[in-house]
């Protein structure tokens, strides 16, 4: 994808954002709860490639500023600025391209639902209950770090420590992707 076909697309999801901002100040729509909680997730995903389309907008135009200044200007100090800036900001330019081509790509609709964990301590009596517990902890952890919320559904404690089977309902944002 060229940059301008690039900037383009961005612009037009930017202008869908500011659209959706517009809709959910609309009393109309706060009083449909139904549509108003479409339109605020529908806000809110296209929230993280808006603000990276601003940053990469900024970006783009200080390359060809520094572009321009280098082909323009006959002052060699002006001429090794714009280079450094150059040289600093292009990969910084392809990285945040790549991140944004990432967002662009649709969202699974399971995404947002809740998964189920289920660990089962396979053969090898007492270890692999020890093994299962120490992988359900590792999970938990997971979760906890991602302000995921952990439900236990079910437990069978081994007879050593660790989980003969555990299952758990894992709960927050994102979880099943």
């Amino acid at each position: 994808m060229s940059k301008e076909s690039l900037i383009e697309k961005l612009e037009s999801l930017e202008a869908r954002y500011h659209d959706i901002g517009t809709q959910l100040g609309d009393p109309s729509v706060i009083a449909d709860q139904k549509r108003f909680q479409q339109l605020n997730k529908s806000y809110k995903d296209l929230q993280e490639i808006v603000e990276a389309t601003v940053q990469y907008r900024s970006m783009y135009n200080n390359i060809q500023g520094a572009r321009e200044v280098l082909s323009n200007d006959k002052d060699e100090d002006f001429r090794a600025m714009a280079k450094a800036e150059l040289e600093e900001l292009e990969p910084k330019l392809e990285k945040l391209e790549e991140h944004i081509q990432m967002l662009m790509i649709p969202k699974d609709p399971e995404d947002s639902k809740p998964a189920i964990l289920e660990i089962r301590a396979g053969t090898g009596g007492d270890e692999a209950a020890i093994f299962a517990g120490d992988l359900f902890r590792m999970y938990a952890r997971y979760a906890e770090q991602k302000r995921w919320q952990v439900e236990i559904v079910s437990q069978s404690d081994g007879e050593h420590g660790g989980y003969k089977e555990i299952i758990a309902r894992i709960i927050g944002s994102n979880v099943y992707s």
